[in-house]
């Protein structure tokens, strides 16, 4: 299995808003509507860092209860497999593919399509994965039922879920991926 990061190659790798301070996020925020009005980042609305606090706090809340191992407060984001979707939301896209592996999988959670949508209060679908996060093994078995969005649900069509997530909890294998692309 390999997980992927997709991201702006005049920004590099693994850059989060998350880390920043609510003024300074707010501020890139404005910079890349002015900047990058053709990428998809351009198109969030103003209560986006809001919603992704309140998703990642949800997000290590619920690691927390399945034994996961977390030496920083906001993940690092990637997918299972290749999302050419993904690669649209830049203007100048790369990627990044790095072999599981690689990493401490017990720093590793996942949830089946992107976290913004999957904890949501907006989306009651009653589907089975919806407002849950899994374990490596648990999305496994998710996988072997489902397949991967990006197969069966690459326009979107069919709901939101178009990639697995998954969030990185630990700087470790990152960090050696981002001195590489530099």
């Amino acid at each position: 299995m390999f997980l992927y990061h997709y991201f702006d190659s005049t920004t590099g790798p693994f850059v989060s808003l998350s880390e920043l301070s609510a003024e300074e996020a707010e501020t890139v925020l404005h910079s890349v509507k002015a900047t990058k009005p053709g990428s998809l980042c351009a198109k969030r609305d103003d209560a986006y860092m809001e919603n992704r606090h309140r998703c990642e706090k949800m997000m290590r809340a619920e690691f927390v209860k399945k034994g996961g191992v977390m030496s920083r407060t906001t993940p690092h984001y990637m997918i299972v497999g290749p999302c050419h979707w993904l690669s649209t939301w830049y203007e100048n896209s790369s990627f990044l593919k790095i072999p599981i592996d690689e990493f401490d999988v017990r720093t590793i959670s996942f949830t089946y399509g992107d976290s913004m949508p999957t904890f949501s209060p907006k989306v009651n679908d009653g589907r089975e994965y919806r407002k849950w996060l899994y374990t490596l093994e648990e999305i496994r078995q998710v996988i072997d039922r489902y397949g991967l969005p990006q197969d069966w649900n690459s326009d979107g069509n069919y709901g939101p879920e178009r990639y697995i997530e998954a969030q990185i909890w630990s700087d470790e294998t990152i960090n050696r991926y981002r001195r590489k692309s530099l």
